[in-house]
């Protein structure tokens, strides 16, 4: 597992086993195609899109699981979807000796995408970039 501090997304992906780096790579390849204009970020030490200032999502690798963390607007949107996953208070857990529902994923980023789209963008300080 990753002990480093990554500096990037590919650096972070680097830093698993490959069955873990394969689950982490359809997640962000799923987002990276539905929210082409997103920025790349490392966040809370884990993978993070943003999208016109403001976080959109942030994934992470576990033992035995991908969390998966869709803000508390998008837990709430999907809580039935997410009955057939362990959940924590702002994170599903995707477990690793299944596949990636990256079907579900592509529902949370669009609603996510559209409810971004509603908020005036962040702008962001020279002290932030």
């Amino acid at each position: 597992m990753a002990t480093a501090k990554p500096g990037n997304i590919d650096e972070y992906i680097a830093g698993f086993p490959a069955e873990t780096q394969r689950a982490l790579t359809q997640i962000r390849e799923t987002i990276k195609e539905l929210a082409p204009e997103a920025e790349e970020a490392i966040s809370y030490a884990i993978p993070t899109f943003k999208l016109r200032g403001h976080n959109l999502v942030h994934f992470a690798a576990f033992a035995n699981h991908i969390g998966f963390y869709p803000t508390p607007v998008g837990m709430e949107a999907f809580e039935n979807a997410f009955a057939a996953y362990k959940t924590g208070k702002g994170s599903v857990q995707f477990p690793l000796d299944k596949p990636i529902p990256l079907d579900l994923i592509t529902k949370i980023v669009l609603f996510l995408i559209k409810g971004n789209s509603e908020k005036p963008a962040k702008k962001i300080s020279k002290k932030q970039s």
